[in-house]
């Protein structure tokens, strides 16, 4: 039997306070969750799934991922405006490709991209 990856279904980030983190994500992706528990909190974004899920843990940042963007700049400039702090600032990582991230509040990083090249099947 063989398996193969079908492609990026979920991002989840584990958050101290679920409610908070509710507000501040709904704001910073301007959508409001299709999914709302004590649990977990779910977003569609894109086609995405991105997910909230309470958590205590400690965080670290060997993990980015990125988020699709038109104007990074902008994206970047509202998430830290929203209070959000830089990880990395935007910056060019090839031909037109430019990529951002961001610590939200929880410890989290929230990556952006804007990559003309990628298109969607």
């Amino acid at each position: 039997m063989s398996t193969k990856i079908l492609g990026l279904r979920t991002v989840g980030y584990k958050v101290s306070d679920l409610e908070k983190a509710k507000a501040w994500y709904t704001e910073a992706f301007e959508t409001e969750p299709y999914f709302d528990q004590p649990f977990y909190v779910g977003y569609n974004i894109g086609g995405y799934e991105m997910a909230l899920m309470p958590d205590e843990s400690t965080k670290g940042d060997n993990v980015v991922t990125y988020w699709g963007v038109d104007d990074i700049q902008a994206t970047y400039d509202r998430f830290t405006g929203l209070g959000a702090t830089e990880h990395e600032a935007p910056h060019n990582v090839g031909g037109e490709i430019m990529v951002a991230s961001v610590y939200d509040g929880w410890g989290n990083i929230i990556g952006l991209i804007y990559n003309p090249e990628f298109k969607l099947p």
